[in-house]
């Protein structure tokens, strides 16, 4: 799927934002039934992946609601979750959630460099504005040997499957979606995938921001993925900025 029409630069930043205070209420229920309840089970596989325990700091990019904050927590973990649509930290805290949370930009975190044991993100990689920034940034605040965990949402490459993905993704979720919540934002997170670079390029994003043995793991026959990653040692041009 091509770009088209979608939102790039400051104009992506403003609108997404936008979007998700929007459909920050019923944005958790939603994802349960259009997942069937696996978006639950891949967040879980991507702690487990990582080993996230409880000697670890955690920071959740893009925490939302604080799915996985929530989950981070329940293994013995600190979590701090990031998120720049203020309203979906409000839900998370409406829902009763006493992570740590803070309103920023993943281009911009405010971390020191080398502090953070484990960084979480859970389908928002198409969202960021410029994924080489964010990942330099998740790179930054993570100490050597730290480890990264990023899911989201792909599309199947076998004709049958794609098809019938396509069928659902982009049409019924959109439907339901406009129906229950926000029709405009619906119609755009199907179209979004569009931003995600191909699996090869993924990779090769996480290795240039200084990350080893990355990895990536397909899911439900190519409609998910995880990319997880080791932080390699830093280096003087690498280190970044102290906060």
């Amino acid at each position: 799927m091509a770009l088209g029409d979608l939102p790039t630069g400051d104009e992506k930043r403003v609108r997404v934002r936008d979007m998700f205070d929007r459909i920050a209420p019923r944005y958790d229920a939603l994802n349960r039934v259009m997942s069937g309840g696996m978006d639950q089970r891949w967040r879980r596989r991507a702690l487990d992946k990582v080993g996230v325990d409880g000697g670890d700091l955690v920071v959740d990019l893009a925490c939302g609601t604080g799915d996985l904050c929530e989950l981070v927590a329940s293994r013995g973990a600190r979590v701090v979750g990031v998120d720049f649509a203020l309203q979906m930290l409000k839900q998370g805290r409406h829902r009763g959630l006493a992570f740590r949370s803070v309103q920023g930009d993943g281009e911009w975190l405010p971390f020191r460099s080398a502090s953070v044991d484990v960084v979480t993100c859970g389908f928002a990689l198409r969202n960021f504005v410029s994924l080489e920034a964010v990942l330099g940034e998740i790179a930054r605040i993570l100490k050597p040997g730290g480890r990264a965990a990023l899911i989201d949402v792909d599309r199947p490459t076998w004709g049958p499957v794609r098809a019938a993905h396509s069928l659902y993704f982009d049409h019924v979720v959109p439907l339901v979606g406009g129906l229950v919540s926000d029709r405009k934002a619906y119609r755009y997170l199907p179209q979004s995938t569009a931003y995600l670079p191909p699996p090869d390029e993924l990779r090769a994003l996480l290795s240039s921001a200084g990350f080893g043995n990355v990895e990536r793991e397909s899911l439900l026959l190519g409609s998910a993925q995880i990319l997880t990653g080791v932080r390699g040692p830093l280096t003087r041009a690498g280190e970044g900025r102290d906060e």
